[in-house]
């Protein structure tokens, strides 16, 4: 007989449930379906559990680990296997149902530089009592909003135009145009800017320079 005949290749051979264990793995696990006295069904179960426990030594006597094992043997049975698990069987229909679809937030703010945290900061800052607190605060939000407006657009920005954003943005609940204080120099933030990323850039040089040299 031509020996390329006797050949069997994977695209032939039945699709493994947990590819991870490969295909010996899975040979095991069908024969144990197959087994009919169900002593030794469960003998070799726990003899199987035991190998797998093997691929992560560091991990086969911690419990929860030993559920999952037991989880995957069912699985790579395809729930056919009927013997003592000393744990919950987890149900085929249970392992299949789809998780919840995640709620993402819909935000799409009209000044999306400034993000979404502004916004909610904005929203807290109109619930607070009157007062030197909530002044504090709303000042501090539009000192934010100064220093993200420049992050993004890089130029100069009057006081008033972040002040009429403010106001926009908390529905009127805020505005600091008539108070008359200035916020932070545009040129402070740039220059701490500036500062930042020279320090970025000194530090990363310093670590290429150390790269060949020797340790002793």
């Amino acid at each position: 007989m031509n020996p390329v005949e006797t050949l069997e290749y994977n695209t032939e051979r039945a699709h493994l449930i947990i590819p991870e264990y490969g295909r010996h793995f899975q040979k095991m696990v069908d024969h144990a379906v197959s087994i009919e006295d169900r002593e030794e069904r469960n003998k070799i179960a726990k003899a199987i559990i035991s190998v797998m426990g093997n691929l992560q030594p560091h991990l086969r006597d911690v419990p929860d680990f030993q559920h999952k094992l037991w989880d995957q043997l069912f699985i790579m049975s395809d729930f056919k296997l009927d013997v003592d698990s000393p744990f919950p069987i987890t149900s085929k229909e249970v392992l299949q149902q789809r998780p919840e679809p995640l709620e993402y937030p819909q935000n799409h703010p009209k000044y999306r530089f400034y993000g979404n945290n502004i916004k909610r900061m904005i929203d807290v800052a109109v619930k607070w009592e009157k007062g030197d607190l909530r002044d504090g605060l709303e000042y501090a939000i539009a000192n934010h909003m100064k220093k993200c407006y420049l992050n993004w657009n890089k130029d100069t920005v009057e006081d008033s135009a972040i002040f009429a954003h403010l106001k926009e943005l908390s529905d009127g609940e805020i505005d600091l145009a008539p108070d008359g204080e200035n916020l932070t120099e545009s040129s402070q933030f740039l220059k701490n800017r500036i500062q930042k990323s020279n320090r970025n850039h000194t530090s990363k040089k310093g670590q290429r320079s150390n790269r060949g040299k020797k340790r002793y």
